[in-house]
């Protein structure tokens, strides 16, 4: 398949299936007649639209091994939940000015009320997953839930790692600390979780899941790195969120990471300096600073290299892990993915 296919096939199926997941999760966030502006403010980032990734990735893969539809429906409109209510919280902690275009929700709204929607996202993605017994059994759907708690503590395990390096200004690291985080942090939850799920479903638990670890990991890493370099050089008008945001949040994406590593002992001392005063007494100046120097150094073509390489072991991995699995478009989205991670915009 070209890279003009590829991309094609992602883009029309995560139209798709993001619609079809978005619809049955408005079902879920119907407002209630006496809290009526609490539901309104809950359900103010799904609203807000998105690719729907890991929604589509979950219905594909549960498609793709015979299940239809509606079986994996529940799984992805939990995910979904799931996945808006940690972007509340993410752009909290971050101190994230822009979502999707528009104000952060604790910019609008204040850090209380946002906390608060957050968690009220959180403890709606239970309500699908519990759904799950009447469509899929209990035996099953405790499979799935047993699943959803393991991917959730890999995510905030993850994320507690990054921000524990931002609060200890950590900044003696390397690439396979980066990876390591993005495992936990991004992969669990956007790509190995889904498809974990999907399968589960698509086989009614009878395939060995640990078989779609790698592929997860190497097309969710990729999708992370290639997330980070968009905030760097991508498209402001599109992109939906702060430009050069990562470093004036100070993250310790893989560009920052190589950039303290090949910096001069003296410009590594400016940079650390930088990363250890808090967001707001940092200056344009620093930040644009900072992005020349990974210009300078070469850091955006070294994680655009990182990048490709994850997505061609990712192509490797889907050939051994779905090997056994029929032809069908979902099949041909799931190939995709790994030449679409590394070309979206």
């Amino acid at each position: 398949m070209s890279t003009t296919a590829a991309s094609a096939r992602v883009r029309e199926t995560l139209e798709e299936y993001g619609a079809a997941a978005r619809s049955r999760m408005r079902e879920y966030l119907r407002d209630r007649q006496s809290h009526h502006a609490f539901y309104e403010l809950v359900s103010d980032y799904p609203e807000r639209g998105g690719r729907s990734l890991r929604a589509s990735l979950c219905l594909a893969t549960a498609r793709a091994f015979g299940a239809p539809p509606t079986d994996a429906l529940n799984s992805a409109v939990a995910l979904e939940l799931l996945h808006n209510a940690f972007l509340v919280h993410d752009d909290l902690e971050d101190e994230s000015e822009e979502r999707r275009g528009r104000p952060t929700l604790h910019l609008r709204h204040g850090a209380p009320l946002a906390i608060n929607a957050g968690d009220a996202l959180a403890v709606l993605s239970l309500r699908p997953l519990i759904d799950n017994v009447g469509a899929l059994g209990s035996r099953l759907a405790l499979r799935i839930l047993e699943e959803a708690e393991r991917m959730a503590r890999e995510s905030v395990e993850g994320q507690a790692l990054e921000l524990w390096w931002r609060q200890h200004h950590v900044i003696d690291l390397g690439e396979a600390d980066y990876l390591r985080m993005v495992l936990k942090k991004t992969c669990w939850y956007t790509t190995i979780y889904p498809m974990r799920v999907g399968a589960l479903i698509g086989t009614r638990d009878g395939v060995e899941l640990d078989g779609y670890l790698h592929f997860g990991f190497f097309v969710g890493a990729a999708f992370q790195i290639q997330d980070d370099l968009l905030n760097l050089v991508g498209d402001e008008a599109s992109y939906g969120k702060e430009r050069d945001g990562d470093i004036w949040e100070g993250k310790r994406t893989l560009m920052l990471i190589h950039l303290l590593n090949a910096m001069d002992p003296e410009a590594r001392e400016r940079l650390s300096r930088v990363l250890g005063r808090a967001r707001t007494e940092r200056t344009r100046e620093e930040v644009q600073w900072v992005r020349e120097q990974m210009d300078r150094y070469g850091s955006i073509d070294y994680a655009r290299q990182v990048a490709h390489g994850l997505a061609g072991a990712a192509l490797h991995e889907f050939a051994l892990a779905f090997s056994d699995v029929p032809d069908s478009p979902d099949k041909d989205f799931l190939a995709a993915l790994p030449t679409w991670v590394i070309e979206r915009a």
